[in-house]
């Protein structure tokens, strides 16, 4: 019988196989299946039946017969010829439209654009269908211009100015006419927004909005990046005015609201270039075994009310802003570096979890509170350093790795060998804190990162590497015990006594969530690590596959691929984001995750400390869509500042390379694409293109899932963390982009 059965189904064709789906989907339209489902239904029980039902399901999905939503969940298109969504302009002219009723994007050829600019609300006329061709469209009616701003260099002339963009989405200039440059000169660098684009003319036509400086001067190009990607680069005066009326001084009648905690020895610890002091930490010995240890937040909630105008221009920035030689603050400078820093020496109003802990780190109490605290000391990292590798504290490798050293010449800075004993004490305990954590199932990401030393006009004079020592990771893990057992105590159902949750449901709460890694890239990561003689095994528990990254990683750190591999490892990884829905976060290794510990940066933050003192005082859960909506902007915003933050170590590369042109330099392959290599090179980690056409010794293809580019004729193949040598050739610092050649033996 069984036999029997497996011979039919080995008999059906693709084409009845397309005819029985389309049948099954036909004749219940609104009805939606699981893959398992459609096996049962059709009759499907071999392997080689399953696995042509699937092609197929895959085939009527690019036809888009039918939807996939969710994952291998099948369901009848139920299709328009006219639809709206958002149009997106594409570099290479393949543009697309995303319907708003979901699917697959739908490529808008240029000729059938009607101009329209990425972002735009379009409405869109479906074309018909093309044999072995992918569904069209032509965009029949801009709905709604989208605000996009360009950034550029004007050409001016005699009637009219060209702004030359970099925007590739863009294959020809912006016309200014004269009358909308704004008194913009030839050469500067402007924001134009695009006004009009008749449907004749190849070239759209715009205004300037604003006027950055000369093209090349540091403060026009930090600016010009920060515009490129819609960030603000200082603050609307009404905002700053809001801010100076608030009162620096705390009220008395405040004080007595709170713990009083200034008695507890407090200090902060942060970069030597640090202004904003968001976390403090105190230590007191309670018993003969037990210590009372504080991570003390700024209550940036207190001076930062919910829909003020300060709030609301800090919910729409989301983060403070890192560039290569400023940061852009997420709150006024009256705040972020004066009322709500934790200045050594100075009352404080602030929002603490505090533990009762053994010297093994087992956390036995904690409680949340209100408190007002005074730091006795600012560290730099470096200080605590010095102490810890004095005290022979330090982990082995923190002796060897090269970085950052204290300046004994810097007299600001009093000994610090008097805060010692407390100092190796919080040591011991976060690295018990980190050891449970990687055995738990934590990735040890460790990466270096790269910085320049400028002079006072921005000028990069020489490259250098921040390495993460016991002194960065003693503060880090306190602030992950703090955003770990804050978020518990709202997510996580107490079965004895709760420090703030009380009902069976969790209330709304702000968590930072990581999903697991993708099935398919760990198995392509695995492939590829091979060749620098690593292993990796890409399935199992995810506490054991994530031991299997450390162990990799670690190897790793013993070859000369250390960056590449942990930079391919990255690109495996999900980005962590914000949302209301608790999934755990995978890298940490945590089940409830969330940011309490850097209100004056990130917003996220500020609404974790509102939700936080709601509950604390009996309130009612939030409206959860409000809340997700916020998560969702916030994620969208650390994204675009993390771009930003790229964007100008790009340019600060090419700015340090360009006095370099001609010269030969060791690296590495870093990327490749179809345009090219991307090599990194060894001495400075300073990344440039060898453009294909460059390799003219052959006709080369890209082979994307292998990570390689191979010759044809000769089969030479360029794969990625091959070492090659080469020649710099040209620095484009509008287009911050380094060109190399290869120095061929």
């Amino acid at each position: 019988m069984s036999k029997g059965k497996n011979k039919t189904a080995k008999r059906v064709t693709r084409k009845q196989m397309t005819a029985m789906l389309e049948s099954l989907f036909g004749s219940h339209p609104s009805e939606r299946y699981e893959l398992k489902s459609v096996f049962r239904l059709l009759g499907l029980d071999t392997h080689p039946a399953k696995m042509l039902c699937m092609e197929v399901l895959d085939d009527l999905m690019q036809d888009d017969i039918i939807t996939e939503k969710p994952r291998y969940t099948y369901q009848l298109k139920l299709q328009s010829q006219r639809l709206e969504g958002i149009f997106h302009r594409k570099a290479n002219g393949k543009n697309t439209f995303l319907p708003d009723e979901g699917g697959q994007p739908i490529l808008i050829a240029e000729r059938n654009s009607l101009h329209a600019m990425d972002g735009d609300r379009v409405r869109v006329s479906m074309m018909a269908r093309r044999k072995n061709h992918v569904r069209e469209g032509q965009v029949t009616e801009i709905v709604r211009r989208t605000d996009k701003q360009y950034v550029g260099r004007l050409d001016v002339h005699r009637d009219l100015a060209f702004l030359i963009t970099e925007d590739r989405t863009l294959a020809n200039d912006i016309i200014i006419p004269r009358q909308g440059l704004r008194g913009a000169k030839q050469g500067d660098k402007v924001v134009a927004k695009i006004v009009e684009w008749p449907q004749e003319s190849k070239n759209p036509i715009g205004r300037v909005v604003e006027v950055l400086g000369q093209s090349g001067e540091n403060e026009t190009e930090m600016h010009a990046i920060l515009a490129e990607f819609g960030l603000p680069y200082k603050y609307p005066q009404q905002v700053e005015d809001a801010a100076n009326r608030i009162p620096d001084e705390i009220p008395e009648e405040e004080i007595r609201r709170r713990e009083d905690m200034r008695q507890v020895m407090t200090f902060t610890i942060d970069p030597r270039d640090a202004k904003d002091f968001d976390d403090a930490i105190s230590i007191r010995k309670v018993s003969t075994r037990m210590y009372e240890v504080g991570v003390h937040i700024a209550d940036v909630s207190h001076y930062v009310r919910e829909g003020d105008i300060i709030d609301r221009e800090a919910q729409k920035r989301g983060t403070s802003v890192y560039l290569v030689d400023r940061t852009i603050p997420m709150l006024p400078e009256r705040l972020c570096n004066n009322i709500c820093s934790l200045r050594p020496n100075e009352d404080k109003l602030t929002y603490s979890v505090v533990f009762l802990m053994d010297e093994e780190a087992n956390v036995h109490d904690w409680h949340l509170a209100k408190t007002v605290t005074r730091s006795n000391r600012r560290f730099i990292y470096e200080e605590v350093q010095q102490v810890l590798e004095a005290h022979g504290e330090a982990s082995p490798e923190d002796y060897q790795n090269p970085g950052d050293h204290m300046d004994p010449e810097r007299p600001e800075y009093e000994p610090a060998e008097h805060f010692a004993q407390e100092l190796i004490t919080l040591n011991r305990m976060a690295k018990a804190l980190r050891k449970r954590r990687f055995s738990a199932g934590a990735v040890d990401f460790d990466r270096q990162e790269t910085r320049f030393e400028i002079d006072q006009n921005g000028k990069p004079l020489s490259v250098y590497f921040k390495v993460a020592k016991d002194a960065n990771k003693l503060v880090e893990e306190f602030m992950l015990l703090a955003n770990r057992t804050v978020a518990e105590s709202i997510g996580k159902i107490q079965s004895s006594k709760s420090k703030v949750q009380s009902s069976k449901t969790p209330k709304v709460f702000v968590y930072r969530i990581h999903e697991q890694p993708d099935q398919e890239k760990l198995i392509n990561l695995s492939q590829f690590v091979t060749k620098f003689g690593l292993k990796l095994k890409p399935t199992g528990s995810n506490e054991m596959v994530s031991q299997s990254i450390n162990k990799m990683l670690h190897d790793a750190k013993q070859t000369k691929a250390k960056n590449l591999v942990e930079m391919v490892t990255l690109r495996a990884m999900m980005k962590a984001k914000y949302s209301t829905e608790n999934i755990g976060h995978y890298g940490l290794a945590f089940d409830y995750y969330t940011h309490f510990t850097s209100p004056i940066r990130r917003y996220p933050d500020l609404m974790v400390h509102r939700l936080l003192y709601r509950y604390a005082e009996g309130g009612r859960s939030v409206m959860k869509s409000k809340w997700e909506e916020q998560c969702e902007h916030a994620s969208q915003m650390e994204q675009t500042a993390a771009l930003a933050e790229r964007a100008s170590i790009k340019y600060k590369e090419v700015e340090f390379m360009q006095d370099r042109i001609g010269q030969e330099f060791d690296g590495i392959i870093s990327g490749i694409t179809e345009y090219g290599l991307y090599v990194e090179l060894n001495e400075n980690k300073c990344e440039g293109m060898v453009p294909l056409r460059d390799l003219d010794d052959d006709y080369y293809e890209f082979d994307e899932k292998n990570y390689c580019l191979w010759g044809r004729r000769n089969h030479h193949r360029y794969s990625l963390g091959d070492e090659v040598r080469i020649k710099i050739a040209s620095a484009n610092l509008e287009r911050k982009q380094l060109n190399f050649t290869l120095v061929r033996e």
